[in-house]
């Protein structure tokens, strides 16, 4: 049984190794994305993300994958995402913030390099953040009002929300012809730069997602509400774009 890898790249050939065992001819690709791709992977803490691309004979036979699947679990290996070239190609325009990220951030570990090809359509682009936004605004909203006396949950829900807005972010930048930085913090910080939001409000978030924000129930409940106006101002602007 491997150990968790000080690095994704360590374990590249070993899990190609046994995902083409698995697969042979029905195997397109392998991709490395997410953490590991942007620089960000942290050892012990991180998930390791694939995506793999298969055939539509292959994605019809997910049970090759179980042993394989439980296996690279053990060591800090997400579930990977299976697809198809057919079924990415199809699902463009329906979520295009999604593919972007894993266009412009992965690692090809081994076949075909598809992703390099897609073409994200703008205007399906824009239909997606003002509709995430939106969500988002409203599940943030929520919370508070559900956990707003909660100092330790409230964290929690800040905290998971970076990354979704991390995506959502990239999308913006795509809009506006911008290059998208690979780590959170700068992504954030140069939405709130072109958007004129609050830089500030951003920068904490980053702690608390890192666990290096420090205060109390009170300055929580500020920046949460701090978060939320600046949403709303992008879902105005976006609505306008």
């Amino acid at each position: 049984m491997p150990r968790i890898p000080d690095s994704p790249e360590e374990i590249f050939e070993k899990f190609t190794a046994d995902v083409n065992a698995a697969y042979g001819k029905e195997l397109v690709a392998i991709y490395l994305f997410g953490s590991g791709a942007k620089g960000e992977y942290a050892a012990k803490k991180s998930d390791i993300n694939f995506l793999i691309i298969l055939t539509q004979k292959g994605i019809g036979e997910l049970d090759r994958a179980l042993e394989f699947v439980g296996k690279w679990r053990k060591v800090n290996v997400a579930v990977p995402l299976f697809l198809t070239k057919e079924y990415i190609n199809s699902a463009l325009d329906t979520f295009p913030v999604e593919f972007l990220d894993i266009k412009n951030f992965n690692k090809l570990v081994y076949g075909e390099d598809f992703l390099s090809e897609l073409a994200i359509n703008k205007n399906h682009m824009r239909h997606q953040v003002e509709r995430e936004l939106r969500g988002k605004l409203i599940h943030l909203r929520t919370g508070f009002l559900s956990e707003g006396n909660d100092r330790n949950r409230m964290q929690e829900l800040l905290a998971a929300s970076v990354s979704t807005f991390s995506s959502i972010f990239e999308g913006l930048l795509f809009l506006k012809n911008e290059a998208l930085p690979s780590s959170k913090i700068k992504v954030f910080e140069k939405t709130a730069d072109i958007f004129k939001l609050d830089k500030n409000v951003f920068v904490q978030l980053i702690n608390i997602k890192n666990q290096e924000w420090r205060g109390s129930a009170v300055q929580l409940q500020e920046i949460t509400l701090s978060y939320i106006n600046e949403i709303k101002k992008l879902v105005e602007t976006v609505d306008k774009m």
